[in-house]
């Protein structure tokens, strides 16, 4: 977890939710099979001590500051919230650059007797998820000094070890705590060890709200992209709690 999530709704939507002020959002629409490296919604506290948060489009798969390789993104779309804090291309992001990955749900895959997997959409029953991440600035080396996109935001999403509820179809799941956003999104606390308690604390409350639901396999696919997605699946599903 997690390589496919939802994003349901528009930007007028998660800025109303979030409190924010649009930043660069070209390029987001809402989508029923996000995957790694699509420009993906991440909600942010500016620095330089402004207190209003702002909505920007970032790189789903986060691009440490040293690589010269952008390719390598689509490996680094979580990060285990057990070992952020040690990895050379998460450490200093998360002390001081973590976000908010809204989104409606995620996908996730449990592997039947049979040897298949079966798809599941896990989602909250009325507002967003609010996944907690953490996000780079790295300049795209193969572009001029004046190309507007020369620089490029990416994101990872946390993850920790799943809930109770949902561990018979994986092992982990995003970190989620609306509770706590608004101190995840503050810059100019770096105690990470005690942010990342506070947040994982309360994930396994907010996932016990989580509604997980077969769904079809046609989410597999990457070029397919409807709200039809989430829709139940219609066949039967064996070995299913």
């Amino acid at each position: 977890m997690c390589g496919r999530y939802v994003v349901a709704m528009s930007v007028d939507d998660m800025l109303e939710e979030f409190d924010a002020v649009a930043g660069d959002t070209r390029d987001l629409a809402p989508s029923y099979n996000v995957a790694p490296t699509d420009r993906v919604p991440i909600v942010v506290e500016p620095s330089g001590g402004a207190s209003t948060r702002e909505l920007h489009a970032a790189r789903w798969g986060l691009i440490p500051p040293w690589s010269t390789d952008l390719s390598g993104a689509a490996k680094m779309i979580n990060a285990r919230v057990e070992t952020v804090a040690e990895k050379p291309a998460y450490r200093a992001a998360i002390a001081r650059r973590r976000c908010i990955v809204p989104a409606s749900g995620y996908y996730e895959w449990q592997r039947l007797p049979d040897g298949r997997k079966q798809p599941f959409y896990i989602h909250p029953p009325q507002r967003p998820l609010v996944m907690a991440g953490v996000f780079e600035w790295r300049r795209d080396p193969r572009l001029p000094a004046e190309d507007v996109d020369r620089w490029v935001l990416s994101t990872s999403i946390l993850t920790t070890r799943l809930a109770a509820d949902l561990a018979h179809i994986h092992d982990r799941m995003p970190v989620l705590s609306p509770e706590h956003a608004s101190a995840w999104l503050d810059r100019t606390d770096e105690d990470t060890a005690a942010l990342t308690d506070l947040v994982v604390g309360t994930t396994a409350s907010v996932a016990e709200a989580l509604a997980p639901r077969p769904v079809g396999a046609a989410v597999g696919n990457v070029r397919i992209n409807h709200p039809g997605l989430i829709e139940p699946f219609a066949g039967v599903v064996t070995g299913v709690r």
